[in-house]
């Protein structure tokens, strides 16, 4: 019960976050060198594909609890990798091509 509480949290979070970042546009709420470089005409597309990444690992948050609380088998976490792989390789090639690469990688 804890491990389905947990992840239906977490994944509200990111889930609202997302959607706050995508339709409020505030990439403030990212962290600052990560959005340095973005111009003023490019925000509103980048905060979409950030918000859209996040959301998408949340969702895939949301149901990895429900599956691994209503069955015992690991699917759950089988999703749960799929959605953060999707997400994060949104969010990492929107860090290339709107802010010029993420930390080092260029």
């Amino acid at each position: 019960m804890f491990g389905l509480i947990l992840m239906l949290v977490l994944g509200l979070l990111l889930l609202f976050l997302g959607l706050y970042i995508w339709k409020k546009e505030k990439n403030n709420l990212i962290h600052k060198y990560h959005h340095t470089k973005i111009s003023e005409n490019n925000k509103k597309v980048y905060t979409e594909k950030i918000g859209k990444s996040y959301i998408f690992i949340g969702i895939g948050m949301i149901v990895t609890g429900i599956i691994n609380f209503m069955t015992d088998s690991g699917y759950g976490w089988l999703i749960f990798v799929i959605s953060f792989v999707i997400g994060f390789v949104i969010m990492f090639k929107s860090q290339q091509k709107y802010n010029g690469g993420l930390f080092w990688i260029k």
